[in-house]
């Protein structure tokens, strides 16, 4: 595997102005019991037509939801159960910055992959120093997601971007699909790093902190191969079983992840289908405009006019290539994140299912069982604690999760009408001076100097 290099000096790179998951005042989550809440995003956020057709977006890795690797180990501890519950009360003060850049390829005679630095900055006293640089390579980060599972079974956890993708659409290791990834794990730790009680993982801290051969001897610590098959059977042997009564109010959390899925993956639809539309239109459009200058060269009449269209079609190709970034920045990455999100939400509720189901098992063996009864009412006794553990960790989770996801959606469409108006406004401007030659604008009209942006409606004022 490859070196990493522990504790390095201070760098001159800055610090990043935020995690990515940090929460955004000024927006309140609605309650969970608040009437209509389920199909609250098909009302107000994601009211969308669903005769779509099928489009080729990302795929999905199966071992990203591959759910064989719970455990029933929950924190016992006072402060892990007040990490886990108390979330509202946590003060405001960043204490833990991290950087992903600089992917790297590796190449052996086995493999090819990819590595990412990774820059911590921190002033927390359980950490042996004040910066730390190593390198990880992806699966060290899917290790990273299922410690994070087992040690916290009904918590939220930020979701990883794929592994691969649709055949065909970029190769693996393209420059673009790169970086894509690296600023989805870029995220993916700054979300972590936000969270209240996951910032606190001791499997955390050792994957932002461990030199290579240290990562590598504690990944191999743990329950062996034979107790995490024991688990995963049982696991998946309380699934089938099922819950005969789950509470209402994660019946209403279960109805609203389903909507919530259904949407974001329709949106998710629709976006790649307007990216991949305007792309094509870019693209055109870039060959348009040097047409117009060949045609100038052999129409003596008609050369001013010809290059005015070819300067107006260049303006914009250029405002529709920054408006393709802002899209592919700012909106599509959000959506395509919450339809990660939707699926490891799915996740949690299983996971939260089969800690109520095992409960439910020892309080039917119970109702049958005359011998041993004492040592099953002590086992349904901490098995009551964990499921109580287990649900105010998921409620008190949900409703941050909510609040991130309501403001994270409106932030990127919101961005993205701007974007839009920024564009049309543009466009129009772009197209004036061949209507109005000597001063490219209607007569009568006040003059707005060339290097003063346009603010909204003065184009509309203009036409």
């Amino acid at each position: 595997m490859e070196g990493e290099r522990l504790a390095s000096p201070a760098r001159s790179s800055g610090l990043p102005a935020g995690g990515a998951g940090g929460e955004s005042p000024g927006v309140d989550a609605p309650l969970l019991g608040s009437s209509g809440s389920s199909t609250l995003l098909q009302a107000e956020v994601l009211d969308l037509d669903e005769d779509e057709d099928d489009l080729e977006v990302f795929s999905k890795d199966a071992s990203l939801m591959d759910m064989n690797s719970f455990s029933p180990m929950m924190p016992t501890s006072p402060l892990s159960m007040i990490n886990q519950i108390k979330f509202e009360d946590e003060p405001d003060l960043k204490d833990l910055f991290i950087t992903v850049d600089e992917p790297e390829s590796h190449v052996t005679t086995i493999e090819t992959f990819i590595t990412y630095r990774i820059i911590t900055k921190t002033s927390r006293g359980e950490f042996d120093s004040s910066e730390f640089e190593v390198r990880r390579r992806y699966q060290d980060f899917l290790w990273l997601k299922g410690k994070l599972e087992e040690a916290h079974p009904t918590l939220i956890i930020p979701p990883l971007p794929e592994k691969f993708i649709v055949k065909g659409m970029v190769e693996r290791f393209n420059d673009d699909f790169i970086e894509t990834r690296r600023k989805a794990l870029h995220k993916f730790l700054n979300r972590i790093a936000d969270h209240p009680t996951l910032t606190f993982n001791e499997d955390f801290k050792v994957f932002l902190t461990a030199q290579a051969w240290e990562l590598s001897s504690h990944k191999k610590q743990g329950p062996g191969l034979l107790s995490r098959m024991g688990q995963t059977v049982r696991a998946v042997a309380l699934s089938m079983r099922g819950v005969k009564s789950r509470p209402e109010e994660f019946m209403e959390m279960n109805n609203f992840i389903e909507v919530f899925s259904q949407k974001i993956n329709l949106i998710d639809k629709i976006s790649q289908r307007i990216y991949k539309e305007e792309r094509e239109y870019s693209d055109e459009m870039k060959e348009y405009g040097p047409i117009h200058i060949l045609w100038s060269a052999s129409e003596e009449d008609l050369v001013d006019t010809l290059k005015g269209i070819a300067s107006c079609i260049d303006k914009c190709s250029k405002a529709t290539e920054k408006r393709m970034s802002g899209l592919s920045e700012a909106l599509l990455p959000v959506v395509h994140e919450y339809v990660l999100y939707s699926e490891m939400l799915m996740g949690v509720m299983k996971r939260r299912d089969q800690i109520q189901a095992e409960l439910d098992s020892k309080v039917e063996a119970l109702t049958y069982k005359k011998a041993d009864t004492d040592l099953l009412t002590e086992e349904i006794g901490k098995l009551e604690d964990k499921v109580e553990c287990a649900n105010n960790a998921l409620k008190a989770d949900w409703e941050r999760w909510r609040h991130n996801m309501q403001n994270d959606i409106k932030s990127a469409f919101t961005d993205m009408a701007e974007e839009n108006i920024q564009y049309y406004e543009q466009f129009c401007m772009s197209f004036l001076p061949l209507f109005y030659p000597r001063n490219g604008r209607p007569p009568d009209t006040p003059c707005i100097p060339t290097d003063k942006k346009p603010r909204p409606g003065e184009i509309k004022q203009l036409l």
